[in-house]
């Protein structure tokens, strides 16, 4: 049995002010592949490497990873690609330690790049990926999927309009805003409090896109450069995915490794992973401010360590929204009030669409060949909080053989909803957002979920601009709702 070790790590970011000059995602990955054998101290990791793995990205491409072997060497390299997901990158760790321990590979790449930043930039001058800026189309089909490519929106959420991060995440922020009860300015405050903090951590990253720290009231508050988005969240307290970031993990055997002279000061392992997943739809959860995958799937792999929430000297939380870390910190039973971030999150640091959690596992490693008696834990999400996989990483050699463990079978025993469609009658909110236009700060659109009696989940809509405005201002949750053909009326 071998033992798998990540020996190789890059971060890069590029900032053009002309999309025309930049380098698209595919460029970028190799890059940091190179950077990463730099890294490790040895380019024959990439020449010699049996499989290549890449997290998939708003681009066209197909295969990738073909691409990438043909460039370093390794044309025969299995190739391998992800779903979208920022659960896949903690994802393909898992399955890529699982794979060296087994000895199917003993040298695996993975790397991911996401040119938010030039695709924005290029849409606003009318740009085309393709003959604008010669973006590849890699053709092809990989040698293996890693993971399920399921749909992440129910029918009836996407009749409605339903169908993006930034309207249902703030739906589960009021809902656990509710079930803490907190008033609205009392709820505000505390995640713009959190939210500081993070900012502050990614002041301090060099990798991070945005390093001047922002202050709780800065995030909080509405201004020029913070409009509002989706109640309660104003721009400051969204994932920011116009960036131009790329990352690269390289993993082998220890016995690869002290056979290509890699530096042992350099090699941080993986202890243990989890996978597992909420129920896929937003409609089918029982409730909207808890995680049972997250529960179950963080402890154990923080179990199958022996270690314990308070034992950890690094962690990273996965931090699309406000929302996402707290629901994250509590069912792992961390401490709020401790660092929740080494990279500043997905606001700060920059979230680059799937590819995020790649940053911090990079920026982990860092972090523990620093500390070489330290510990700390990835948590990666995806989807509507739904998705959900886990790493515990150290410097030291782990006392036993890599573990890891799906939870599916015993989060699939939690209890689910029943959606339903055209409900006439009078149900109870669940939850809701106040949607606002990308260039207003005037409320267009509100979306809500509510109960019915008998428990079922219904959706709704409405926009009465007097509802609106109260709805940002009063708490709804937990109010009567008259609710015809999806509209509602209060």
């Amino acid at each position: 049995m071998q033992t798998p070790v990540l020996v190789g790590i890059a971060q890069l970011e590029q900032r053009s002010s002309d999309p025309r000059e930049s380098k698209e995602p595919l460029a970028l990955m190799l890059e940091a592949l190179e950077l990463a054998g730099a890294d490790a101290g040895s380019a024959r990791l990439l020449s010699t490497a049996s499989s290549i793995r890449v997290v998939r990205g708003r681009w066209p491409y197909k295969n990738p990873a073909k691409v990438i072997g043909e460039r370093l060497g390794v044309p025969g390299a299995q190739t391998c690609i992800t779903p979208y997901g920022g659960n896949f990158v903690q994802s393909t760790v898992n399955q890529s330690a699982l794979d060296i321990q087994a000895g199917r590979h003993d040298i695996i790449l993975i790397t991911g790049a996401e040119c938010g930043n030039t695709q924005a930039k290029a849409l606003k001058a009318g740009l085309n990926l393709r003959t604008d800026l010669d973006w590849q189309s890699a053709p092809g089909t990989p040698d293996l999927l890693i993971g399920e490519d399921v749909p992440m929106a129910h029918r009836i959420e996407m009749e409605l309009g339903i169908s993006q991060p930034i309207q249902v995440y703030p739906m589960f922020e009021n809902a656990l805003r509710h079930h803490l009860g907190e008033s609205i300015d009392e709820h505000v405050k505390r995640i713009s409090e959190l939210w500081a903090g993070f900012s502050a951590v990614a002041a301090e990253n060099p990798h991070a896109w945005i390093r001047e720290a922002k202050s709780a009231k800065e995030i909080r508050s509405v201004s020029a450069v913070n409009r509002p988005v989706s109640f309660p969240y104003p721009k400051f307290m969204n994932s920011n995915s116009n960036v131009d970031q790329a990352a690269a993990l390289i993993l082998c055997s220890t016995t690869r490794a002290r056979a290509l002279g890699i530096d042992q000061s350099r090699w941080v392992y993986p202890w243990t992973g989890t996978d597992a997943h909420d129920a896929y739809l937003a409609s089918h959860r029982d409730n909207f401010y808890e995680s049972p995958a997250i529960r179950l799937a963080g402890r154990r792999a923080l179990e199958l360590a022996d270690l314990t929430p308070e034992t950890l000297d690094y962690v990273d939380v996965y931090s699309c929204f406000p929302v996402a870390v707290q629901v994250g910190a509590r069912e792992i039973g961390l401490d709020l009030s401790r660092p929740l971030t080494i990279t500043g999150g997905l606001t700060f640091a920059g979230g680059p669409l799937n590819n995020y959690v790649m940053h911090s596992i990079a920026r982990m490693v860092e972090l523990l060949r620093k500390a070489p008696d330290s510990k700390g834990l990835i948590t990666a999400n995806g989807g509507y909080l739904a998705k959900h996989a886990f790493g515990v990483y150290a410097a030291e050699a782990p006392g036993r053989p890599f573990k890891h463990v799906d939870l599916q079978s015993e989060v699939d025993r939690f209890a689910t909803r029943e959606v339903m469609d055209g409900y006439q009658g009078v149900a109870r909110v669940e939850s809701y957002t106040v949607m606002y236009g990308a260039s207003t700060e005037e409320p267009k659109t509100a979306y809500l979920s509510a109960l019915t009696d008998n428990g079922c989940r219904v959706w709704a809509s409405l926009e009465d601009r007097e509802v609106l405005d109260a709805m940002a201002c009063e708490e709804f949750c937990g109010r009567a709702v008259s609710l015809a053909n999806n509209i509602a009326h209060f």
